[in-house]
């Protein structure tokens, strides 16, 4: 009996070889087994291997040899050998024959490309399997996917970080490749971050183990980091599409690629254009031939030979990836023979059909399996799915896997069992259930794989609408519901792509989509559009080329000598930059000349102006062909000498001593500085009068014009009819012995007037009137209307200001925006001159706003409030397709198709109108709308000849409208009856008891035909069979069918003194009764004969046969012996001697097998020869046996204080008594030793041995038969630091035994 955990022996005694052997040899794989007779199969692929002309299969003994003949490519691969429950694998590895020397001509290539005809299925060599890549180019593990020779270190992709990316890849099952990805690193300050995916979601750094490995190198000769996914052992499962991953601190990019695994190649696979290739040399000397009759009848040298110019021509290109093109015929229809056979190089169609015919159409069907589960499902997020497979035991065992992992029940996996159908049901989906998921029973599994679809992307924030001019950056900016989303972004309907990034640039940021354009030009103003899986958003952008507009031009100054000058004016851009030129020269700013840019106004200040300074300043905007001139006047006060009493004196360069007017514009600073003069000083008053209505006349509203006599006394000033302090407010007054300056900070519109100078002494007195007017930018317009809405058009009209600032309106500026949007965007840049526009370009369904400025010589007003919102929809086109379908004396059936162009204002309905021949008025045929395509007019006058029109109607109006070609006589046409039988209803009419009866016969004629339906000549009656009538057809319906429905069925249709018919024949069919009156006829031998007659009912249908079974009368299991016998009589042969049997016949029809059986009565006993049974003498055995050691006791060394075991095996009958002995003592009775006995197997163990435990210790085993013994010699060494210290002193010495180890 073997120990308990120890392995079973293997049933082989001689294992097989792998082997490796030339191509058109013989392999010879040898297995030996412990025992003869044993049952051997050989296996390759997981099928057997039969014996044949290709396998030879022979056992002598214990020998047993698998000889596989003319080994080609198509041999290599796995095989195995089982005997019983050991199974051993080995591999058969095929080289290529010796190559024959190349002519003289032909330069040897350096890497001979594979052949591209080869077999689909065939294996590639070992080197190439382990460790080789996708790309058939070489079979080095070093060859990466999709690298192109001659391109290592020159990045492929521009526009991303990879500088190669992973291709796609096929391996055969069980063999390894690896996928490469190549990132550059110069640009990076830090290694960047990849991550590879299997399918949607699956990470595979979580998978890595044994069979997957992810590996990483960083090159810094080249700076190029090396990313690889190295696959081993490659299995189906593997196979699909694989995603990489990379990204940086700022950029993200990635790569999809696929897997395909190809099954091993069994001995029944065929290659079909290996069958028709010549037996010639190809593929560089090595023969490629099946032996079949058809082989040779097809020459690819020429397209090999183009093969190989290609590959060699440009190594770029891979050989194409091989097909199973059998299995492309045999799945396809006649008609794609000649294209697939062009597609895959078959020239030969007539030998391709002869193989297609001889080949045999096997369909496996799995053991376990009735139905399994579909190769994919996919279900939206949220909702439930449910697989289901039938199984062929309906008691068998299910597991659900997951990835691999089984399922386990809860909340969400549900698992059903009805019958023999099983049920994983899903339930709230989610994107972690996006997975492969497996069907196991016993050995047989089933696989699919559940696809989650994600929930579509929604754009939460649009696009907006941008105008800008040439030159300026455009950015579009969106955001969509979900981060990382993949978008589109699209100009004019047309994809942007990444080779256009040197103009467009995207940007993501987080839920935020954004397009870069560094520098517009006109050719990028068009409709821009971001979408995305569940929807898109629109936007147009305008680009205008730049177009500089002056709102305050510089004006002449005239100034005093010591004051300051400032000349300012205010242009349309902000960003613009100009020069200040004196007399064309480039003005150099110092402590006195200044020149300031804030916003739109440019400024050039002079302080403390000199006589030098009187020149032409000039101010020149950058890039623009402009240039604003002034001029500065110096204006020299003359003060003459004049006697003392010199009366009063304005001076001013005022000819006439007439006012003129002085402009300023609202919000600037005004200064009135008045030189004077008189002796002794004159008292200043300045004094505001109001303009009145009457020309010329003005009112005084200051005090009096006799002021103060004193002249020392405070000069005062009268404002709007109120007298204020020289210091009070913004109005201040200076007056110095020569000059009286008025200031006043920011004017505003009620500063404008007529003011009044007066300076007295007692001399005299002098006064001069000032003119001042304010002018302002205008008011903001009143909000403006919107009329005459198109599909992408409106009417935008509006009123003037109020309040035109003081100067002429010169034009008016227009804005729109979404209503939803904050970014307002200008329609035109130059000024409008009309009161109204018509804004184009719009987008349809969209709501807008407008406003409007309006412009004068100073600036631009405020804008108006916004108008009312509106939205750009056209009303839809014309319906299509109006037809007339039917008229009759009353009435008319028309239909007709939706318009073509509906617009973003949907469909409310359609109005339905006709005419009299010749009459313009159209009659509204329905009050309202119409939702439906169709309509039936009523209430026409009959013989009228009418004219109809159809218009379809939105909230934009209605559209035009389609009207009928010719008019239409309301009047019955008369059509005869005729019954339109179809084909399934001219023959006979099967039915099963109990189904339903539905026939439906379709008729025509008008007026509406009259419908009588018979039965054997006889009107139908009774509630079962029920008729139902429309206008276009008739139906018969049995809700349950009888027998008693069988029979000839008859309709007929009527109109008037005209009808036509149609007869119908039904027949309801049933099982049939048992046969009749089974008995034995004979029985001899191991035969019974038997015989019955027909059956009394035969179901309404011809009997198809009989079923005939048998019984043991032991067992009463019933065997079916024969099945569809058409006769009523047979033998049933090879029953058992001896035994008794009973035998039952069914009958069967179309339905089925009869509900019982007819069964012999008694049963047939098989008599059996009479033998004598004689039982055999055996001669008693002995198995006394003295005691024997099977393993004897070993010298053991040990260390004092851990617990020491002796152990041996004895054997011996009956069982011997057991002793063990210390030097001759028996240790029966001391406590410090344990013995145990367990199935001839005996152990002594000593608890914490010292050194005085060591001697010769023996076991004795006694018994009847004799007795035997078993010594060795145990040595008890000190610990290590008592060896160390007898070692250092010579001396032993002796440490206290080690605490007790816990139990």
């Amino acid at each position: 009996m073997p120990e308990p955990g120890k392995k079973l022996g293997s049933a082989f005694s001689k294992k097989p070889r792998s082997a490796e052997v030339a191509a058109g040899g013989s392999a010879v794989f040898e297995a030996e087994t412990e025992r003869a007779g044993v049952k051997v199969r050989w296996q390759r692929g997981g099928s057997d291997i039969s014996a044949g002309d290709k396998y030879r299969l022979a056992a002598e003994g214990t020998r047993h040899t698998l000889t596989v003949q003319d080994v080609g490519p198509a041999d290599q691969g796995s095989y195995a050998v089982i005997a019983g429950s050991s199974k051993v694998k080995f591999d058969l590895k095929v080289t290529e024959a010796e190559k024959p020397e190349l002519a003289p001509t032909q330069a040897p290539s350096p890497a001979p490309a594979p052949a591209p005809m080869e077999a689909p299925g065939s294996l590639a060599p070992a080197s190439e399997l382990e460790g080789s890549s996708p790309s058939p180019a070489g079979p080095s593990s070093d060859t990466t996917t999709g690298l192109v020779p001659g391109s290592s270190g020159a990045p492929d992709d521009p526009i991303g970080l990879f500088v190669m990316r992973p291709q796609d890849g096929e391996v055969t099952a069980g063999g390894s490749i690896t996928f490469s990805a190549r990132v550059a690193g110069a640009s990076l300050l830090k290694p960047p971050v990849v991550k590879w995916f299997k399918g949607k979601w699956m990470d595979l750094s979580s998978k890595a183990g044994q069979h997957l490995q992810l590996r990483d190198s960083y090159d810094r000769a080249s700076k190029v980091y090396l990313f690889e996914l190295h696959l081993t052992d490659a299995q189906p499962a593997a196979a699909g599409g694989y995603r990489c991953e990379v990204s940086t601190k700022d950029r993200f990019d990635s790569c999809n690629f696929s897997l395909t695994v190809h099954e091993a190649i069994g001995p029944g696979d065929l290659d079909l254009r290996s069958a028709f290739r010549r037996s010639s040399l190809a593929g560089g000397g090595r023969r490629i031939s099946d032996g079949h009759e058809d082989a040779g009848t097809l020459d690819f040298s020429s397209l090999l030979k183009k093969s190989s110019f290609r590959i060699s021509r440009d190594s770029k290109l891979e050989a194409p990836a091989e097909e199973d093109v059998w299995e492309i015929l045999r799945q396809a229809s006649p008609s794609e023979y000649e294209r697939i056979a062009f597609q895959h190089g078959v020239t030969d169609l007539r030998g391709m059909l002869k193989r297609l015919k001889g080949m045999k159409h096997e369909e496996r069907k799995s053991p376990a399996f009735q139905r399994k589960l579909e190769p994919a499902y996919q279900v939206s997020k949220g909702h439930k799915i449910r697989l289901s497979v039938e199984l062929v035991d309906p008691d068998a065992e299910v597991k659900w896997l997951k990835n691999g992992q089984e399922i386990q029940m809860s909340g969400r996996y549900i698992f059903e069992s009805v019958g023999n159908k099983r049920t994983l049901t899903i339930s709230q989906c989610s994107l972690a259930d996006d997975a492969a998921y497996q069907c196991v029973v016993g050995g047989e599994k089933c696989s699919t794989e559940l696809f989650v679809k994600e929930p579509p992307v929604l754009i939460t924030r649009p696009l907006e609408d941008q105008l800008v001019m040439v030159g300026q950056r455009v950015e579009f900016e969106c955001e969509v519901s979900e981060e990382g989303a993949q978008v589109k972004w699209l100009k004019d309907g047309v994809e942007l792509t990444r080779e256009e990034t040197f103009k467009y640039r995207f940007k993501k940021d987080g839920r935020r989509h954004h397009l870069i354009i560094n520098e517009a030009t006109l050719e990028d103003a068009g409709h821009y559009a971001l979408r995305t899986s569940g929807g898109q958003a629109l936007a147009e952008l305008i680009v205008q080329e730049k177009k500089l507009e002056v709102y305050q031009s510089i004006a002449d100054l005239t100034v005093s000598a010591k004051d300051q000058a400032v000349f300012k004016c205010e242009v349309s851009d902000e960003n613009v930059r100009g020069v200040w030129l004196k007399n064309g020269r480039e003005l150099v700013p110092d402590s006195r000349i200044k020149v300031s840019h804030i916003g739109r106004v440019h400024k050039l200040t002079i302080d403390d102006v000199t006589p030098a300074d009187e020149a032409d300043y000039s101010f020149v905007p950058e890039g623009f062909a402009c240039n604003l001139s002034a001029k500065l006047h110096f204006m020299e006060v003359k003060i003459d000498f004049v006697p003392r009493q010199e009366p009063p004196k304005i001076h001013l360069d005022c000819p006439g001593r007439t006012s003129e007017t002085i402009i300023v514009v609202a919000g600037n600073k005004l200064r009135l500085d008045v030189p004077i003069s008189g002796d002794p000083a004159p008292t200043v008053i300045w004094q505001k009068t109001l303009l009145l209505c009457s020309q010329g006349s003005t009112a005084a509203v200051g005090p009096a014009s006799d002021g103060p006599e004193d002249a020392e006394a405070n000069e005062e000033w009268v404002f709007d009819k109120k007298l204020l302090c020289e210091t009070e407010g913004r109005v201040r007054v200076e007056t110095t012995k020569d000059r009286s300056i008025f200031t006043l900070e920011g004017a505003e519109k009620e500063d404008e007037g007529v003011y009044t100078v007066t300076v007295k002494n007692p001399v005299g007195e002098d006064q001069v009137n000032l003119t001042v007017k304010v002018i302002d930018v205008p008011d903001a317009p009143a909000a403006p209307k919107i009329s005459n809405v198109g599909e992408d058009s409106c009417t935008v009209q509006w009123e003037p200001p109020a309040y035109d600032g003081g100067q002429p309106v010169l034009g008016y500026i227009l804005e729109r925006k979404k209503k939803k949007s904050y970014r307002w965007m200008r329609l035109n840049f130059d000024l409008l001159r009309d009161l109204s526009l018509e804004a184009r370009r719009m987008i349809e369904g969209v709501a807008y706003e407008m406003r409007v400025y309006a412009v004068n010589a100073v600036g631009m007003s405020r804008p108006s409030p916004a108008s009312q919102p509106f939205m750009p929809i056209a009303p839809p086109s014309e319906p299509t397709h109006l037809a007339v379908e039917d008229v009759s004396d009353t009435t008319v059936s028309l239909k007709w198709r939706p318009p073509e162009r509906v617009g973003a204002g949907g469909l409310d309905g359609y109005s339905v109108e006709y005419c009299q021949e010749g009459c313009s008025e159209w009659v509204a045929a329905l009050q309202g709308l119409t939702e439906r395509t169709a309509m039936l007019v009523k209430d026409l006058p009959t013989g009228a000849r009418l004219l109809f029109r159809v218009r379809a109607h939105n909230v934009a109006g209605p559209g035009g409208p389609v009207t009928t070609k010719e008019p239409v006589t309301v009047q019955e046409i008369l059509q005869r009856p005729r019954l339109q039988l179809p084909r399934h209803l001219r023959q006979t009419i099967q039915k099963k008891v109990g189904e339903p009866v539905n026939l439906l016969i379709p008729f025509q004629g008008k007026p509406r035909p009259r419908v009588t339906w018979t039965k054997e000549g006889l009107p139908l009656a009774g509630e079962e069979v029920s008729i139902r009538n429309s206008p276009t057809d008739t139906i018969l319906f049995i809700r349950s069918a009888h027998r008693a429905h069988s029979g000839t069925y008859q309709v007929t249709v009527h109109i008037e003194n005209m009808e036509d018919k149609a007869t119908l024949l039904l027949q309801i069919v049933d099982k049939p009764s048992p046969p009749q009156d089974i008995r034995v006829t004979e029985a001899w031998g191991f035969n019974v004969a038997l015989e019955w007659k027909p059956p009394q009912d035969d179901g309404n249908t011809e009997i198809w046969g009989y079923t005939v079974q048998k019984a043991d009368k032991k067992t009463m299991e019933w065997f079916t012996v024969l099945e569809h016998y058409r006769r009523t009589h047979c033998v049933v042969p090879e029953l058992i001697v001896g035994n008794g049997y009973y035998f039952r016949v069914f009958s069967h029809n179309m339905v089925g097998p009869s509900d019982k059986a007819a069964t012999t009565k008694e049963p047939v006993f098989i008599p059996r020869p009479g033998i004598t049974y004689q039982p055999p003498i055996y001669k008693a055995l002995d198995f006394s046996e003295a005691p024997s050691f099977t393993r004897p006791l070993v010298n053991r060394s040990v260390i004092a204080g851990y617990n020491a075991v002796l152990c041996c095996a004895v054997r011996g009958s009956p069982k011997p008594k057991i002793s063990w002995l210390k030097n001759g003592l028996d240790l029966g009775e001391d406590a410090r030793f344990r013995m145990f006995c367990k199935q001839g197997v005996l152990t002594l163990e000593i608890r914490k041995p010292c050194p005085f435990d060591g001697g010769v210790y023996t076991c004795r085993a006694t018994n009847l038969q004799g007795e035997a013994q078993s010594e060795c010699r145990l040595e008890v060494r000190g610990t290590w630091c008592q060896e160390s210290l007898a070692a250092d002193t010579g001396v032993g010495v002796e440490l206290p035994p080690p605490l007790p180890t816990p139990p």
